[in-house]
């Protein structure tokens, strides 16, 4: 049965991208394998599912055919075997003939290129106040993670130190296995572990990491929030992960989590505040000085304002595409006097007879 990209995000087929988005934002801090009760294999099933659905080709291609072809024949890389499940020959072995399953599985994945080494993702939160989620901001973070190694720049041998053939894997980089089973015989090739493919290792090894090209270690990081951001998204810092010999480091995901303001809140690019006005002035009018987060600017009170009426300033809001900005809104609160003077209830007495 093929994949069901919908059914493990939780969405409909006809889910706009925001959708999609909120989905794998939700998902994947449920469970990223960092995070207590996490899931490795989940993650990386969500994460697939986003990468198809979020790319209109590729989500076009899913949902016209089930597949995505990146180049291959119609039905996948091996045609007439889509849907295929190699794991179902996993436990079915016959003598002389090896297990099934880790034939299948190697001759399915795409030989050398499915073997290519990847270190772990790592994810972090990073809390940030709302004035840096509007504008954007530049924060420095301390991780402990696995890094390559700094003396020998991950190649495991000593600074200097010659190359010399594997003996592994014959300086070839790669092994070639032949697999027998009620089909026929397989080759199969895969990297060499020893050399990372590279079909060569230093005479010496690095004393730093004792050639393991890797070490654990502190590093700081310097990390960019695009301006209008929102609480619950995800930045990612591509190979910014953990490292891993012979091979390309993880992904470092993001979460930002904003602390909400006292005074100002948001409602998609625009900033919403309250404004206290004096009975008088909501009356007859008048001139307040405002703090706004681009700083203190003059409103006019139009007179014979309504409660709970919206002042708009244009271009005061959060920015957006393209150099624009949304708009800041004022919503007036009028603050009715707890004592009258005997003046200023006479004053009101005159406004009642008036039928005001």
């Amino acid at each position: 049965m093929a994949t069901d990209y919908y059914k493990i995000l939780g969405i409909e087929k006809g889910a706009s991208k925001d959708e999609v988005k909120r989905a794998f934002h939700k998902l994947a801090h449920k469970y990223h394998p960092d995070k207590k009760g996490g899931d490795e294999k989940k993650f990386k099933e969500i994460n697939e599912a986003y990468q198809i659905l979020s790319d209109e080709k590729k989500r076009a291609e899913y949902d016209a055919y089930g597949r995505v072809f990146d180049g291959a024949a119609p039905g996948g890389q091996y045609g007439g075997f889509e849907g295929f499940d190699p794991s179902a020959f996993r436990d079915f072995d016959m003598s002389g003939f090896g297990n099934l399953g880790d034939i299948f599985s190697e001759f399915f994945s795409g030989g050398v290129g499915a073997q290519t080494k990847r270190g772990r993702d790592i994810s972090i939160e990073l809390i940030i106040p709302f004035r840096d989620s509007v504008f954007g901001t530049e924060r420095k973070v301390l991780i402990t993670k696995t890094n390559f190694c700094k003396t020998c720049s991950g190649s495991g041998g000593k600074p200097g130190a010659s190359l010399k053939k594997c003996e592994t894997c014959n300086g070839k980089g790669k092994i070639h296995e032949n697999k027998r089973s009620f089909m026929g015989t397989f080759t199969t090739v895969r990297i060499c572990q020893s050399c990372a493919g590279g079909g060569s290792v230093p005479s010496e090894t690095c004393s730093a990491c004792k050639g393991k090209g890797v070490n654990r270690g502190q590093e700081e990081i310097s990390i960019k929030i695009p301006a209008g951001l929102k609480s619950g998204e995800i930045i990612r810092l591509s190979q910014m992960g953990e490292a891993v010999h012979g091979g390309e480091s993880g992904d470092l995901y993001v979460r930002i989590d904003v602390i909400p303001d006292t005074v100002f809140s948001r409602d998609g690019n625009n900033i919403l505040m309250d404004l206290n006005v004096k009975l008088s002035d909501a009356l007859l009018g008048g001139e307040y000085a405002v703090h706004t987060l681009d700083g203190d600017i003059s409103v006019k009170i139009p007179e014979g304002i309504s409660p709970n009426e919206i002042l708009r300033i244009k271009g005061k809001g959060v920015p957006a595409a393209r150099g624009a900005r949304g708009d800041l809104l004022i919503k007036v609160k009028i603050t009715l006097p707890q004592n009258l003077s005997k003046k200023a209830r006479a004053a009101v007495e005159d406004l009642k007879k008036e039928g005001i």
